[in-house]
């Protein structure tokens, strides 16, 4: 949530935290990593290289690294047991069909509500655990994804609607170049609830990328982008190689229209599917077996 500048790579890290079918990319598990194109070992201000953009929630991870915070807020006294209680169900409907706009503006505001006033040191001692929650939930394909790009010469970025200090934290720990998320204001030490830049979120992701990419002489047509949301088609379409992770309704028929590449690392709908099916099978078995105990006693009433 502190301002930081684009076009810094390998960031310190910030102690604050706030397959079914085949179109032309095809539908997999992502667990072969794609070829990537070499880049320019010249200076990025002097030379286009290519870069990979990767979206955080529900593609680099599995679910949402929102409800870690809140699992860090409420231990912290900052939300109630209800409202934890209410984003947990939102983590889970999020993982099953994916975010809205209205639901990430309701999100953003009331997160701005709650830290109003906070001391930046108070968030900064909450890092801890929200990145012990968030990183064993880290797609393992996903990083050897990235980490091949940077093997083959790209910048690699998180790019995520999630804070600022989201962003740099994990772009250290996993050794990327950088990250750009949500920034909040910071006066006298606290946060005021205000945002201090476009909300990382549809077009404005697309402008921070924009931003980014001028500073560091990226290459977009040469780049990739990964994500799981219709919300990042300006994204998307903004890169030569557009790529989606368990995507919603909306964005896997796009990409198949398109031809685009689609992973599938996700597997909790399916796996509630299979159990919900299960339970079907066992409560027809249970009625059966009350419908053979029924008759069978009517028959030894009538003998």
């Amino acid at each position: 949530m502190v301002h930081k500048a684009l076009n810094r790579t390998h960031p310190e890290p910030e102690p604050n935290l706030a397959t079914d079918d085949h179109g032309g990319g095809g539908d997999h598990d992502g667990t072969a990593a794609a070829s990537f194109s070499s880049a320019s070992s010249s200076s990025p201000s002097t030379v286009s290289r290519p870069a990979a953009f990767f979206d955080l929630d529900k593609t680099m991870m599995a679910g949402s690294s929102g409800i870690f915070f809140a699992r860090a807020a409420y231990e912290s006294g900052m939300i109630s047991r209800r409202r934890l209680a209410r984003d947990v169900y939102e983590n889970l409907r999020f993982r099953l069909r994916g975010s809205t706009d209205d639901r990430a503006d309701e999100v953003r505001k009331r997160v701005g509500e709650m830290i109003a006033g906070v001391p930046v040191h108070v968030l900064a001692r909450m890092s801890p655990r929200v990145l012990a929650g968030v990183l064993p939930r880290l797609y393992p394909q996903m990083l050897e994804r990235a980490w091949s790009h940077q093997d083959s010469g790209l910048l690699v970025y998180i790019v995520t609607a999630a804070s600022q200090e989201m962003a740099d934290l994990l772009a250290h720990v996993l050794s990327f170049d950088g990250g750009v998320g949500s920034r909040s204001e910071i006066v006298d030490g606290r946060y005021t609830g205000r945002p201090a830049g476009p909300f990382n979120y549809r077009e404005g992701k697309l402008q921070s990328l924009r931003e980014l990419s001028a500073s560091e002489g990226i290459d977009l047509d040469a780049s990739y982008a990964y994500s799981d949301s219709e919300s990042d088609l300006p994204m998307l379409r903004a890169v030569g190689h557009p790529v989606v992770v368990n995507p919603d309704a909306e964005l896997r028929a796009i990409a198949r229209e398109e031809g685009w590449e689609i992973v599938h690392l996700d597997r909790l709908g399916r796996r509630l599917k299979i159990l919900a099916g299960l339970a079907g099978a066992a409560a027809l078995g249970g009625l059966g077996g009350l419908a053979r105990g029924h008759v069978g006693t009517r028959v030894q009433a009538r003998q």
